[in-house]
């Protein structure tokens, strides 16, 4: 709906475009930022043609590893030196493989976690029908369990293990109460944090509240998007890591001098190293392209959802947004799953020389501060770019460099959206799966006889739902930041397509140095 067809103007003289476009900029985007439908052109082939040629390469050495496996890989350990043939031959008695045994845990186990995932699609639609309607009801109830929910498990588990003769053996009694005071001084900086954002938690309410709004208008994203992950791994996770294990099979049996005497050790076939360097990039390049894929078709039908008029309904929004992120746009989905994935490759780098202390003195300060800076720059740059890419079909360099004048021009920060509510989300989430998790433990505790497994079965539940929840959460977010993208674009031409949107958004800080950002 457009300002023009409001009975009063809905944009106040704050919500216009603040800074008039650049000369340079209208000379080169001359038409208003909107939402392109199909058809769309192809953007950024050369990175769709390169991701391509490697996954081809990977999957064709990859079935070329499975056909020229050499089974000898198992029976290393049956393999002794022959000295008249100077090589090493297969004992010709070889032991039987030992039968496994079930257990009572898993008898436990398994049903539980079965039932925990058929609960939790219904607990994820009551969850996000509880924020689109009583969101504030919600959180304000969350809140105080955000402490008393770790206050109880951290009391608990110190008086359970007071009472087990086992664990008051194995854990003495000065590392539990250093254990106990520092898992308390967590929940006092967890507190602290709460009262320090206090001020923003009834704007948190509104941009939650308006996001599963929009989140419900389209309610096929939580149905679709998990399916796409789960064709993502049977289809391409799976058989590399098949490949790559098939892979260590391809080599011989060899003898190998040690201390005057021969043994027989397994030697792999030089080309292996160099196919696991690739099979791993690939495997890091199209998770994190999968990643960008989804959050292009959240945005995409989000973007459809939001310029529609109020009176209909898109058609087909996420049947195009999935045609457009695995057609034309792929390349700039996979441009964008390159540059997050060696982000987040070099973080992981990173982290791993620091726990290892390998980097030290000026030039590794020089270094870390060179790695920092750029990462930052990346995570600046990809802000909202696939977002961007997603509702204007624009390639991966051309969103990043109109989605930042975008918000430059109506003092719009994009670095920062809303933070609290992704902390809020996932307090909530701990808490509801936490919740559960002792419902299982007192369940099995009067029905089954499990004794310290039981903290096992109801650890394994609470992981479960909390990488469900996690992944709703993770939706959400990706629908804040789209709808942020779509006011934006509103407020850059003076339109008002969603009302409630702009009510909601326009009370968010109109630039870094406006607002306080969470630590």
């Amino acid at each position: 709906m457009s300002s023009s067809d409001q009975p009063e103007p809905s944009i106040s003289a704050t919500e216009q475009p603040l800074l008039a476009p650049s000369a340079s900029y209208s000379d080169q985007y001359p038409a208003p930022i909107s939402y392109t439908h199909s058809p769309r052109p192809i953007r950024d082939l050369p990175f769709l043609l390169l991701f391509l040629l490697l996954t081809l390469s990977t999957f064709a050495i990859g079935f070329l590893s499975l056909a020229r496996r050499n089974p000898d890989k198992t029976l290393v350990s049956h393999f002794t030196y022959n000295p008249s043939l100077s090589s090493c031959v297969l004992s010709r008695s070889l032991p039987s493989s030992p039968f496994l045994s079930s257990s009572t845990l898993l008898e436990f186990l398994i049903p539980t976690l079965l039932i925990t995932l058929l609960l939790s699609p219904p607990i994820t639609f009551s969850l996000l029908f509880l924020l689109r309607h009583f969101a504030k009801h919600l959180i304000y109830a969350s809140i105080p369990f955000f402490i008393l929910t770790p206050c109880f498990l951290n009391a608990y588990w110190f008086a359970a293990c007071l009472v087990s003769a086992g664990c008051h053996k194995a854990f003495p009694l000065t590392y539990r109460i250093v254990v106990l005071v520092f898992v308390f001084l967590l929940i006092g900086v967890i507190l602290w944090i709460i009262v320090s954002n206090w001020h923003r938690v009834e704007l948190t309410i509104q941009i939650v509240q308006a996001s599963a709004a929009a989140l419900a208008e389209n309610i096929s994203l939580l149905l679709v998007l998990p399916l796409l992950l789960l064709l993502y791994a049977l289809i391409y996770f799976t058989p590399v890591v098949v490949f790559l294990v098939f892979a260590t099979w391809n080599g011989k049996v060899v003898p190998r001098a040690h201390k005057g005497f021969y043994k027989c050790e397994w030697k792999e076939d030089k080309w292996v190293q160099w196919y696991f360097a690739l099979a791993v990039i690939m495997l890091l390049w199209s998770a994190a392209t999968m990643i960008e894929a989804q959050v292009y078709v959240i945005s995409g039908t989000v973007a459809q959802w939001y310029f529609t008029p109020e009176v209909s309904r898109p058609k087909r929004s996420l049947r195009s947004s999935l045609r457009n992120a695995f057609g034309p746009s792929f390349g700039t989905v996979s441009f964008s799953g390159m540059v997050m994935g060696a982000v987040r490759l070099v973080r992981i780098v990173l982290d791993a020389a620091k726990q290892e202390r390998e980097l030290r003195g000026c030039i590794a300060l020089i270094l870390k501060c060179c790695a920092d800076f750029l990462l930052s720059a990346f995570n600046f740059v990809n802000k909202f770019t696939i977002n961007f890419a997603a509702i204007t079909g624009e390639g991966y360099c051309s969103s990043a460099k109109m989605t930042y004048e975008l918000l430059k021009r109506n003092l719009l920060s994009a670095v920062f959206v809303e933070t609290v509510s992704t902390r809020l989300l996932a307090g909530i989430v701990f808490v509801i799966s936490s919740l559960y998790a002792i419902l299982v433990y007192v369940i099995l505790r009067a029905t089954s006889s499990l004794n310290t497994e039981l903290y096992l079965v109801a650890a394994l539940t609470w992981v479960l739902l909390m990488v469900v929840l996690c992944y709703f959460v993770h939706v959400l977010d990706n629908v804040i930041d789209a709808v942020y993208i779509c006011y934006a674009i509103d407020r850059d031409r003076g339109d008002v397509s969603k009302d409630h949107i702009h009510q909601v958004y326009v009370q968010l800080p109109k630039n870094r140095n406006q607002g306080s950002s969470l630590v």
